[in-house]
C-alpha cells in the first residue's frame, strides 16, 4: 500500500512541478496519471484496501499540497474523495468500470464540496450546480480517460494483476 500511494504522491508532484499551466485556481489538477497507483491497488486488492488507500493518500495530499479554504471542506476534498477511489476495487473483474466509479465518487465529493464551500466562486451568469460540475469535470474528465486508457493497457498486457 506504502508503494503505491507513494508513487501517486510522485507522480502528482511531478504534474505540479512540469505542468503547472493544468493547475485550476481553486484547487484540481490534470496531473500525469496520478490516481493510477490508487485505482491499480484498488482493483488488485479490493474496495476495503483501495478506499484506505486513498484516505491516507488524501491526508498525505492534504498535508504536502493541500488547498485548504475551510476547515470543514478538508473531510470532503481529501480524504472522502480520494478514499472513493478505491470503490474501483469493487469491480476487479471490469477494471475499466471500476475506474469509472472510482472517479466518480472523487467527483460526487468534489463536487458536493464546490456548492457547498465554493459558490463565491461561480462563473459569472452560473448557478452554483452547474459552476461546481463544470469546474469538476475540466479536471476529472482528462484523468478518467488517462487512468481508463491506461488501465486498459495494463490489463492488455496481463499486467494489471500480477504478482498476485
Amino acid at each position: 500500500m506504502i508503494v503505491f500511494i507513494a508513487l501517486a504522491n510522485v507522480l502528482y508532484i511531478l504534474s505540479k512541478l512540469y505542468l503547472p499551466f493544468l493547475r485550476l485556481p481553486e484547487g484540481g489538477t490534470i496531473t500525469i496519471a496520478s490516481m493510477v497507483p490508487l485505482l491499480w491497488f484498488a482493483l488488485r486488492r479490493g474496495p476495503r484496501w483501495g478506499v484506505e488507500a486513498g484516505i491516507v493518500y488524501g491526508l498525505v495530499h492534504m498535508i504536502i499540497s493541500g488547498d485548504i479554504y475551510y476547515p470543514t471542506q478538508i473531510l470532503l476534498d481529501y480524504p472522502l474523495a480520494f478514499g472513493a477511489l478505491g470503490l474501483a476495487g469493487a469491480f476487479q473483474k471490469r477494471p475499466v468500470i471500476g475506474v469509472g466509479v472510482g472517479i466518480l465518487g472523487r467527483f460526487i465529493c468534489h463536487f458536493i464540496s464546490g456548492i457547498v464551500f465554493f459558490g463565491q466562486y461561480a462563473w459569472e451568469g452560473w448557478n452554483v450546480v452547474a459552476y461546481s460540475a463544470a469546474y469538476n469535470a475540466t479536471y476529472l474528465v482528462p484523468e478518467f480517460i488517462v487512468s481508463a486508457i491506461i488501465i486498459f493497457t495494463l490489463l492488455k498486457r496481463d499486467l494489471l494483476y500480477i504478482y498476485t
